[in-house]
């Protein structure tokens, strides 16, 4: 039997432990209940209320999917790459590594992109004419019958250049990545001067103890709950970063808990390239596969053997127990919590620290990036960065043309992976939510975005 009220509050939950019967000769039995206090989900289960954490602007800005190309000609070989900076070493700084989420998790030959941005195409015809021409033989014919006016207009470009993002990886060396959809979950430390392309999600974070943090158990519980949440399938799951990391509490490290972390970070981010570049075929797959196997308790043989000792999986193994346990002490947790203990509090400390922002304490994850200045955010104010600008950063211009504006809402909510009209106006200079709206109706129409219950929409 269930009994209901309406409103948002706790319910107790009866669970039958036991069946005891009273009398033989009657049919009848005594139940004996396991009782549980808290709030009620769909699934007939008292657990976190995930779904209920908040975006945090201390997150904001610092993730984004990565680069969406569109053009098998704005790859080349490192051959030619060579060859151009030979004949002319100008274009070098716009000939960068190209990684897709396929290449994070497998080695595979180096190719190069070449990323013209923010340049114009009579720029790039005057100071590139190699790079020009190559493009005008090679993207130029696919792109000039694109059916979007924004991408045949910009041939010369990435289709979604990420231009918001570009900011945020501006004025730092290294960014953490990790695959899109993927059924082990690795974070990778690369040059922000690597295009990542949209299989990959990037992390406008250089200190490995974030390295370290996104690493550990209690993220990746995190993570897992969420990506589950929103439809994934256990073993290939989503990173949305709408939900695994705009609402994650990151621990409020001191200066020694930082300290641990880093060391651990660059430890653990040496170790894997370490083995990978001494044994050319070893995939971080494999070896995390070979990890669970271990973890498991299952028996290291054969092929798996092989990459164990290649990949010094035992060392990683203590790697990452050592980097939860630190993660774990700088919540002020202990380190053998239940995956529901981690994620009810972290569900409690989302709400501790939305309210904290609310009142105008904001724990920036790079206050040198998002509040420069130094700025007090006014209590009860909502901000900016509240709806995913980064703050002190110049909004986009609000395109003239209809199919401008298209492309550049579309531009916005793939970066930001879900959000609603009033978010995405937000993002531009005097754009407003009555124009945006029907431009995701449009997109969501065309099978570009999906419109989600709660009247937001999702790339």
């Amino acid at each position: 039997m269930t009994v209901c009220a309406s409103g948002l509050r706790e319910g107790l939950l009866h669970t039958i432990s036991k069946e005891v019967a009273e009398d033989a000769s009657e049919d009848s039995v005594a139940l004996e209940f396991d009782l549980q206090k808290g709030k009620i989900l769909a699934n007939l289960r008292i657990g976190a209320d995930i779904l209920s954490s908040k975006s945090l602007s201390s997150n904001v800005g610092l993730a984004s999917v990565g680069y969406q190309i569109n053009g098998k000609g704005f790859l080349i070989s490192p051959e030619k790459r060579n060859k151009w900076i030979d004949d002319d070493p100008n274009v070098s700084s716009l000939l960068k590594l190209w990684m897709n989420g396929m290449g994070l998790q497998r080695q595979r030959a180096p190719m190069f992109a070449i990323d013209l941005w923010p340049h114009t195409e009579e720029e790039a015809k005057k100071n590139f004419p190699i790079i020009y021409q190559h493009l005008l033989d090679y993207v130029w014919p696919d792109r000039s019958e694109n059916a979007r006016r924004a991408v045949r207009e910009r041939w010369w470009l990435f289709e979604e250049c990420r231009s918001t993002f570009r900011p945020a990886i501006k004025q730092i060396d290294k960014v953490i990545v990790t695959t899109l959809t993927s059924a082990n979950r690795v974070f990778s430390m690369l040059d922000t001067n690597t295009v990542c392309d949209s299989t990959t999600v990037m992390f406008a974070l250089d200190e490995t103890h974030f390295l370290s943090v996104l690493t550990c158990r209690i993220h990746g519980v995190w993570f897992e709950a969420n990506a589950a949440s929103l439809g994934g399938f256990v073993g290939n799951i989503r990173y949305n970063k709408t939900r695994c990391f705009d609402p994650f509490p990151f621990p409020d490290l001191t200066d020694p808990q930082k300290k641990t972390l880093r060391a651990l970070g660059e430890e653990l981010d040496a170790h894997r390239k370490r083995q990978q570049a001494a044994h050319p075929k070893l995939t971080l797959t494999n070896m995390y596969n070979v990890l669970e196997k271990l973890r498991a308790g299952e028996a290291i043989e054969g092929k798996d053997k092989e990459i164990y000792d290649q990949g010094l999986i035992g060392i990683l193994r203590d790697l990452h127990d050592q980097i939860d346990a630190a993660v774990a002490d700088a919540y002020g947790w202990p380190v053998d919590l239940s995956d529901e203990e981690i994620l009810m509090r972290l569900v409690d400390l989302n709400k501790e620290r939305a309210a904290e922002e609310a009142s105008g304490h904001i724990r920036w994850l790079r206050p040198d990036y998002q509040n420069p200045t130094g700025a007090k955010v006014e209590k009860g104010k909502t901000t900016d960065m509240d709806l995913g600008v980064v703050a002190k950063v110049e909004k986009a211009a609000w395109p003239k043309g209809l199919p401008d504006q298209i492309a550049a809402v579309r531009e916005a909510l793939v970066e930001m992976g879900e959000a609603s009209p009033e978010q995405i106006a937000r993002r531009f200079a005097r754009a407003r939510t009555t124009a945006v709206q029907p431009l995701l109706e449009s997109l969501a129409a065309l099978g570009q975005a999906d419109k989600t219950d709660d009247g937001k929409y999702a790339a």
